[in-house]
């Protein structure tokens, strides 16, 4: 693949969800022409989008439908590059779909499965019509260490993937979407020659630009906020959204990039977090104990910093998250 040249246009799907604001404010930062997607163009959610530097000239919101495949051909047209960053996320817990309630089990299609596996093809069928030259595909750590078969004493890297059995037996639709949908992601790119590459990021918190609240600020929020009397001592991989849009950009002007790359930055017991925001944010309500479990599951950006991806420190992380909350109204 040719360098991909500056100020060409690019489609960034889901533009205003918490990583796709920093892919497009990063995107503008660098002269690129942005089509952004997203379900509703009057929706008030999506103004911070409109607030961004050279958003008035080089951003251009597209109303666009993961399950309306001619809308996903609009928004694409006449783009180099398309960074598909759009899938659902639960913030709470998935029905389980073959509980036998027909209800629970439709609820679970129509809202996580279907728009994240038949939402991915119908994108890349959209990029392949209109010959976009790549594809950065926004999966998830989901995607990889669900895999009770891997080595304990192994780091996870990309050849790991999590096991859609174990996914379904754990129930974990998440990580079974995510899997389905990466997978599918693949195969089509191996059976078209569609240039797809991935970026797997573990637990992303940071700065938010957006109003809402998405389901990894949700897990700090809840630490600073609920006064848990317990919670698990879990072993958490964090990684700052800044560093996520970097390297989700990488995978797309380095010619070299290819296939997936796991995006992680730092790995901390819940206690040790907990201890960290305490030094630097007392007044707040955290948890009152921490019960050990066995979660020494480890993943590898190795793969990542070859291509040149650097990362911040978690303090300045954790800073930035906390400030934007209080500064969004989310913390007193």
């Amino acid at each position: 693949m040719v360098m991909v040249e500056k100020g060409r246009k690019v489609c960034v799907t889901g533009a205003g969800g918490f990583i796709a604001s920093w892919v497009v404010k990063l995107l503008l930062s660098k002269d690129y022409l942005v089509h952004g997607t997203v379900r509703h163009l009057e929706d008030e959610k999506y103004a911070h989008l409109h607030k961004m530097e050279k958003e008035s000239k080089n951003l251009k919101l597209v109303k666009a439908d993961l399950l309306d495949y001619d809308s996903l051909v609009s928004a694409i047209d006449g783009c180099s590059g398309v960074f598909h960053v759009a899938s659902p996320v639960p913030s709470t817990t998935v029905p389980n779909p073959e509980a036998g309630n027909l209800f629970t089990s439709r609820l679970l299609r129509v809202e996580l499965l279907e728009p994240a596996v038949k939402g991915t093809l119908n994108v890349l069928k959209a990029c392949l019509e209109a010959k976009v030259e790549r594809v950065v595909y926004i999966s998830s750590s989901a995607a990889v260490a669900l895999n009770p078969s891997w080595p304990k004493d192994r780091v996870m890297d990309e050849t790991c993937w999590s096991d859609k059995e174990y996914c379904r037996t754990t129930k974990n639709w998440y990580c079974l979407s995510k899997t389905e949908a990466e997978s599918e992601a693949w195969e089509f790119s191996r059976k078209t020659g569609l240039d797809v590459v991935a970026i797997c990021p573990t637990v992303v918190l940071g700065l938010i630009l957006q109003s809402n609240v998405n389901a990894s600020t949700l897990i700090l929020l809840k630490l600073l906020k609920e006064g848990y009397e317990s919670v698990e001592n879990k072993l958490r991989m964090i990684v700052d959204v800044r560093d996520v849009a970097e390297a989700i950009l990488l995978a797309y002007e380095k010619p070299e990039a290819e296939g997936r790359y796991i995006c992680t930055a730092h790995s901390i017991k819940t206690k040790d977090l907990v201890d960290k925001l305490r030094s630097i944010y007392p007044q707040y309500n955290y948890p009152m104990n921490f019960i050990e479990v066995e979660n020494e599951t480890r993943l590898s950006s190795e793969k990542l910093q070859r291509l040149g991806w650097r990362y911040r420190p978690l303090e300045e992380t954790l800073i930035d998250s906390v400030e934007s909350y209080r500064a969004a109204g989310l913390l007193d």
